[in-house]
């Protein structure tokens, strides 16, 4: 019998339930993990997503043809069991899984194992067959608990405002940013890029709370706010947007911050490393809580990762998929991969 999930030019593909799961080609049916623009695009027939992920969805893709099942809620089609579960990557996301006939797989897209406080925090399926990302997989990706980041924040930021300086953090609009923005605890307000409190506003609608922000306009100036921080996407830093709030910081806050290679090339002064991808433990014990004999790893080190997997006892192979990153960016892998 032919495996329940292939792998097809347009995307992770059913052929029994005849959909695809974060197609990267135009399809009829597609099954979206979370908002993120590398898991859904634009152009499909019809989507299916979790009740959390929807309002993001709408508003980055416009008026499509959507459904929306809760966590743990199942629906079957030709036979073919389908539910979505918590992936703790960013409010909404969803690990899919899909079976029929005792044959199970999990497609994970992008998760992170520790709770942020503001995604519904991961949960493990059981399964035969599991898709798992490995943006992060190498052994000297480990993160530091989140609230030590956010004091390690918090204090550059005390110590930007006692110099008279602006500290500019920059971090991706879905997700990062408002989970750093959860975080933040200064002596002034929090001012936001149009992309960062466009997402904002989504998901202060469907009820996630969010501190206060003051959205940055054509006529803000830095002056206006002292003892301010600045939240926006990690491209506007460098821009002539921020040249506005006169003598200032940056701050990025990323996974990739890890790798020293990598932060001095983004050329900021500060560095924080914070990700919404599961490390290298995390993806180990992911992996093992499954309970899968069979590991599909995708976009990230999948050459080094899927080896340990194999070398450890699993049954691991490399599956090519058009899924990027929104951790900021994706660097040369080689700067990661000499530091571990």
């Amino acid at each position: 019998m032919a495996p329940l999930l292939t792998f097809r030019p347009e995307g992770i593909y059913c052929a029994r339930a005849d959909l695809f799961i974060d197609p990267w080609r135009p399809v009829a049916r597609a099954l979206i993990t979370h908002g993120h623009a590398d898991h859904a695009r634009a152009g499909m027939g019809h989507y299916l997503a979790t009740n959390l992920a929807a309002p993001v969805l709408r508003h980055r893709l416009g008026d499509i043809s959507l459904d929306t099942l809760r966590y743990g809620e199942t629906i079957t089609r030709n036979g073919v069991e389908i539910s979505f579960h918590p992936a703790g990557h960013v409010p909404g996301s969803a690990q899919i899984r899909l079976s029929y006939k005792g044959e199970t797989w999990v497609a994970s897209g992008d998760y992170k194992i520790e709770d942020d406080g503001l995604s519904t925090p991961f949960a493990p399926v059981r399964c035969h067959h599991f898709i798992t990302e490995s943006t992060f997989g190498l052994p000297v990706f480990r993160w530091q608990p989140q609230a030590q980041i956010a004091h390690q924040i918090n204090a550059w930021w005390a110590d930007c405002a006692a110099r008279g300086v602006t500290p500019m953090l920059g971090a991706y609009s879905l997700g990062k940013a408002q989970r750093l923005l959860s975080l933040l605890d200064g002596p002034g307000p929090i001012l936001t890029h149009g992309a960062v409190e466009g997402t904002n506003a989504v998901l202060r609608a469907q009820g996630i709370a969010l501190p206060d922000t003051v959205p940055v306009t054509p006529d803000t100036k830095g002056k206006e706010h002292p003892g301010a921080i600045v939240l926006a996407p990690p491209s506007a830093l460098g821009s002539t947007w921020a040249r506005r709030f006169g003598p200032r910081e940056t701050g990025f806050a990323s996974g990739w911050m890890a790798v020293r290679g990598i932060r001095r090339r983004r050329a900021g002064d500060r560095g924080f490393v914070i990700s919404d991808h599961a490390d290298w433990p995390g993806l180990l014990r992911a992996i093992t809580e499954t309970g899968a004999e069979n590991i599909h790893v995708t976009h990230g080190y999948t050459d080094i990762f899927s080896r340990y997997l194999s070398e450890a006892g699993w049954n691991a192979d490399i599956v090519k998929t058009e899924f990027g990153g929104d951790d900021d960016d994706i660097p040369d892998t080689q700067d990661a991969a000499g530091a571990a």
